[in-house]
């Protein structure tokens, strides 16, 4: 089966409406967040970021599967010295909606310049909340993982009885382990810190992610001829990575220069540049 790319040019809260539902596997963006992208997406004042992100996610748990992850990378702002709290209420809001708030990942960028503030120190760092519409969700995690790494090398040298059997935690999580689980393994899991630099060759938009971000969670939640998602576009990472990585991908952007762009990256991929339409329909290429 051949892979498609789909490309919308509009409002994520209308182009949204004309995508079937339970058709997407996963989901993968970064909006715009609260008074950020001013100038090309108008910026939203924290105080609404809730209310105009709302009609947004109720369309994308009405495309997602029933088995599909939404994975939202957003960060609050500080405000007159202090933290908005619009990721928490918007979170809070989603579970309303029908949204199981599963995970939350950290992206921690290693390449972030040091810096302060008169009260604060530099980010170093972003949210990637995971959402999903059932507890049982498709989720491949042997694709992510990782080397063992040295502490192997001291760690299971001298092993105790202790380490020998399911020692429970000393804090009464129920969640227990056996280190000598670890013996002979050259992989193991990774946690829910991905360790990425930022982006810094791309000056063609004001906010581009690293393809391994979207990479990593393509890897982990969705499968070859898979759909992936990201209703707000900019210059294409996800989709870019999602046809590499043989998903099918739809974007969605208000500014026609991005949407071009992209779609001249992506040749000579099958892919349509979709104009805003009254019902979903497949243009001509």
């Amino acid at each position: 089966m051949e892979i498609t790319t789909d490309i919308y040019l509009g409002d994520s809260k209308e182009q949204l409406k004309l995508l079937p539902e339970n058709s997407v596997d996963l989901v993968v963006t970064s909006p715009p967040y609260a008074d950020q992208r001013r100038n090309t997406y108008g910026g939203i004042h924290p105080d609404d970021y809730v209310e105009w992100f709302l009609p947004i996610s109720e369309q994308l748990l009405r495309v997602l599967k029933p088995t599909g992850t939404f994975i939202l990378n957003i960060k609050e702002k500080a405000v007159k010295g202090e933290r908005s709290t619009y990721v928490i209420e918007l979170i809070l809001e989603m579970r309303k909606q029908g949204w199981l708030w599963t995970e939350e990942f950290i992206w921690h960028k290693k390449n972030c310049y040091p810096g302060k503030w008169p009260n604060r120190f530099r980010n170093a760092w972003e949210r990637l909340l995971q959402f999903n519409k059932n507890r049982k969700f498709n989720m491949y995690q042997e694709e992510v993982m990782v080397p063992v790494g040295e502490w192997a090398n001291t760690r299971l040298r001298n092993l105790s009885e202790t380490d020998k059997t399911r020692d429970n935690s000393r804090v009464g999580s129920g969640f227990g382990k056996n280190v000598s689980n670890w013996l002979n393994r050259d992989k193991t899991y990774p946690t829910n810190v991905l360790h990425l630099a930022t982006e810094c060759n791309n000056k063609s938009h004001s906010a581009t992610f690293p393809e391994a971000l979207p990479e990593w969670f393509i890897k982990l939640f969705t499968k070859e001829q898979g759909t992936v998602l990201d209703p707000f576009m900019g210059s294409g990472t996800t989709l870019i990575v999602a046809n590499r990585m043989k998903r099918n991908s739809i974007g969605i952007d208000v500014v026609p220069e991005y949407c071009e762009m992209v779609k001249q990256q992506l040749r000579p991929a099958e892919l349509y540049l979709l104009e805003p339409k009254t019902e979903y329909e497949q243009a001509e290429p």
